[in-house]
């Protein structure tokens, strides 16, 4: 009997083991605090673990694992499995995807920001770009065009750019410099103090940043239709985790992405539905440009900096201009 008890404990104590074992965990880095733009990694965790049964889980961290500028270089490490990271912020280590943050591109839609992200992911050279970190492209993270909030009075012609001091990353900040402005490409966590100190006049970001991060509580004007363009921010995994994956734990996470992103979508629509009542309670003038302004921006900085691009990742040997070209092809298919 004694034998019978200890061989039944004994296979018990093994199940647990062995469920245990089976149980995966993934920490995820991303910063700041929960806000629209990481509104589809938390829906991500939530449809992963309900498909799962709680087998697999995503532990989310605001800024506790990495900072943003270091999240690739913690996932080449496999410091932890997923995370998010601007392509403005490191361009040299990702430059393939900064085909999507070049100035002007027209992309006027979150669902065709989704549709032309997508594109450019699943072309061979830019997942051979990742791949040099051990980074898997998961999902974006659409957002829409950058605009400015800046202090003092409005600039509301080109002319008055010039000098402005403005944080602003990747190609946004090569478009303001184009003008006269001098682009700093401090974080998003960094920018709501440079404004307070003066370290630049204005901050470029979407809609939700500058909620987020507090800038249009010091802003005295916003630009309500300049949409020099936005940047690129993916989700990422470590290939070595992803491979080791279940099959059962890796069609839960794929099969979680495209409702992820509606659920962004969804989320996002919603606040910029609102945008206009927060520019109107906090008494934010809304600075609007003409199309002859505009369009001189578009001259000034659009063409030459694209064209710039392509030299120099063509340089690199990156087929740089069949990227611009699945960009500019995928957003006339998307508009069909």
């Amino acid at each position: 009997m004694t034998k019978i008890l200890t061989a039944a404990l004994m296979a018990t104590a093994g199940f647990a083991i062995v469920s245990e074992a089976a149980a995966t965990e993934w920490n995820v880095s991303v910063w700041g605090k929960r806000r629209a733009f990481t509104e589809h990694v938390e829906r991500l965790a939530e449809l992963v673990s309900e498909k799962t049964n709680g087998d697999f889980t995503l532990n989310i961290s605001y800024g506790g694992l990495s900072k943003n500028k270091e999240n690739l270089d913690g996932i080449s490490i496999g410091a932890f499995e997923m995370a998010q990271f601007c392509a403005g912020y490191h361009r040299d280590k990702n430059p393939t995807i900064t085909v999507l943050e070049l100035p002007f591109l027209g992309v006027n839609t979150l669902e065709e920001e989704v549709a032309v992200a997508n594109a450019v992911y699943a072309h061979p050279a830019v997942q051979a770009d990742l791949a040099r970190w051990n980074a898997r492209l998961l999902m974006t993270s659409p957002m829409p065009q950058y605009n400015l909030v800046g202090t003092g009075e409005p600039r509301a012609t080109l002319e008055s750019f010039k000098d402005m001091r403005v944080r602003a990353t990747g190609g946004i900040g090569k478009a303001f410099a184009a003008v006269g402005a001098v682009p700093t490409s401090v974080t998003a966590t960094e920018a709501y103090n440079a404004m307070e100190s003066g370290v630049v006049d204005t901050v470029a970001f979407a809609q939700h940043a500058h909620l987020s991060y507090g800038t249009i509580n010091r802003a005295d004007w916003w630009t309500a239709n300049l949409n020099p363009g936005t940047v690129n921010c993916p989700v990422v995994v470590n290939t070595d985790a992803y491979d080791a994956l279940s099959d059962g734990e890796r069609e839960a996470l794929n099969s979680s992405v495209d409702e992820s992103i509606a659920h962004y979508l969804d989320n996002y629509g919603k606040l910029l539905a609102k945008w206009d009542d927060v520019l109107e309670e906090k008494g934010v003038f809304k600075v609007e440009f003409s199309e002859e302004q505009l369009a001189e921006f578009r001259t000034v900085a659009a063409d030459p900096i694209r064209e710039q691009w392509i030299s120099d990742m063509t340089a690199q040997g990156i087929p740089a201009q069949e990227l611009y070209d699945l960009l500019m092809d995928t957003l006339a298919e998307t508009r069909k």
